[in-house]
């Protein structure tokens, strides 16, 4: 699955331990997400979302 996470970070000058931090989550979480190695959980999916105050769609996309 590909995602914006790192763009969408980047543009508000989050680190990822910054951004690790508000979803509750390790930085090596964020990390892997980021570079596709791990796809999140649903609730997890939703929380990244509300974080950038987008929709899932907006940050995910299949391969």
């Amino acid at each position: 699955m590909n995602n914006r996470l790192k763009v969408l970070r980047a543009e508000r000058d989050w680190s990822q331990q910054d951004l690790a931090e508000r979803l509750e989550v390790s930085r090596q979480s964020v990390n892997a997400i980021e570079k596709g190695r791990y796809d999140p959980s649903l609730p997890l999916a939703f929380k990244i979302a509300d974080v950038f105050g987008l929709t899932i769609e907006d940050i995910f996309s299949r391969d």
